[in-house]
């Protein structure tokens, strides 16, 4: 199982890199959103939610695609598997999504390390000027600038919340 180390490096190099306006903010264990929102104290939809989906597209074919919604809302699978041409969509199983995140499940960060993980982020989350989210750890996030954030992971932007 991935502990994040190597992801929470990965990050601060590329946010030390990228001159990011970030703050670190340990907090108690937790992975689950809005609890994580409490701790760390900002309103749930400058959460980003980080998911990651398995879009079908054929018999044998699969793309796997890191979404992230603001932490009021959902992901919307029927929109990823439309946006992809895919005949469904649905959470990659536990163990595929912590190994291509490098991080336990309720700490992926929303930056794709892996080359086989897309990167989509919602647009609801960027119209806020900072985002808060796990840093590859349940007990340590991240507060980063929305323009620091796009500049840094290059998401691609749609419509996937519900």
């Amino acid at each position: 199982m991935p502990d994040g180390r190597d992801v929470l490096g990965k990050l601060i190099h590329l946010l030390e890199a990228g001159s990011a306006s970030y703050r670190m903010i340990p907090h108690e264990p937790e992975g689950r959103t809005a609890a994580a929102s409490l701790l760390r104290r900002h309103p749930l939809e400058q959460a980003a939610k980080c998911m990651v989906v398995r879009v079908a597209l054929g018999k044998r074919a699969r793309r796997y695609v890191l979404a992230v919604v603001p932490g009021n809302r959902q992901v919307d699978l029927d929109a990823l598997a439309d946006r992809y041409g895919g005949r469904e969509a649905a959470f990659a199983a536990r163990e595929v999504a912590e190994r291509l995140a490098g991080s336990v499940s309720g700490s992926i960060t929303p930056f794709a390390f892996s080359p086989e993980l897309e990167l989509l982020v919602d647009e609801g989350l960027l119209a806020n000027d900072e985002i808060y989210f796990n840093a590859g750890r349940l007990d340590l996030s991240l507060a980063l600038s929305v323009s620091d954030y796009l500049t840094l992971a290059r998401p691609a932007v749609a419509p996937i919340a519900a």
